[in-house]
């Protein structure tokens, strides 16, 4: 069956990254609480369906108030028609105007989820945060960028020009399941995936927080008892670095 077939590719996508990416997945987590308890912030980015794993981290039940979603204008899959995310993922210069449009300073950690990571706007913006002290963590498919070739001026792909990298661990094309009689493989699995990194990575870096006597603000359902109370009172002690409010 197909379905058990994508069932399958996914858990073994996700032991993948319990073989091979802890570790790597525990050092972002480090960037990121060093970023915090030293007073800075973190920012993530992701283009098109990279995007999901952005929203997945910020606004969560469970999730870290203090990551700011970077908005891709006109490259989440709110753009009509939908199409035009993908030109607009290859426009020089653009993500670098994102970052400096948004509130990334010197300290700060930017995450970057690109699957191929071969397109403009993952680049520039990569390259833009090096220049502007912004450390940056990339989750992508390192058999998936090894198979392709760059579409930036520079040659290079993002896995290349970020200070860490996490390898998401999916397939080269993304798509995971065979259909007889179909060209075309279907089952996604990046978003899975890459949204294990993200909330792995999270919760990693709250246990290195409170390892240090820092305690982060961590949200709670609001649709729990006294879950609206709690994270309006940590979103007010927290406006400093919370930018996805207004």
């Amino acid at each position: 069956m197909s379905s058990v077939a994508y069932l399958e590719a996914a858990a073994a996508g996700l032991a993948r990254l319990r073989e091979t990416q802890v570790e790597a997945i525990d050092r972002g987590a480090k960037m990121m609480a060093d970023a915090i308890a030293s007073g800075h912030k973190i920012l993530a980015f992701g283009a098109t369906h990279s995007f999901i794993v952005p929203m997945e981290m910020v606004y969560r039940t469970g999730g870290l108030m203090l990551v700011n979603v970077i908005y891709p204008h006109g490259m989440d899959l709110s753009v009509r028609p939908m199409t035009l995310t993908s030109q607009l993922e290859r426009v020089a210069g653009l993500g670098r105007a994102l970052l400096e449009n948004s509130p990334a300073r010197p300290g700060d950690v930017l995450i970057i989820a690109s699957v191929s990571g071969r397109n403009h706007v993952a680049i520039d913006m990569a390259i833009a945060a090096r220049e502007a002290g912004v450390a940056t963590i990339a989750i992508t498919s390192m058999e998936y960028t090894q198979s392709v070739v760059s579409r930036h001026p520079t040659g290079k792909k993002l896995y290349e020009l970020c200070d860490h990298v996490i390898d998401n661990c999916a397939p080269a094309g993304d798509a995971a399941v065979e259909i007889p009689g179909l060209a075309q493989k279907t089952g996604p699995l990046s978003s899975v995936l890459g949204c294990a990194v993200a909330n792995a990575m999270v919760a990693q870096a709250i246990r290195d927080l409170m390892d240090r006597g820092v305690e982060p603000p961590v949200f709670v359902s609001a649709n729990l008892p006294g879950g609206d109370e709690h994270n309006a009172k940590l979103l007010a002690a927290n406006r400093d670095r919370i930018f996805y409010l207004d």
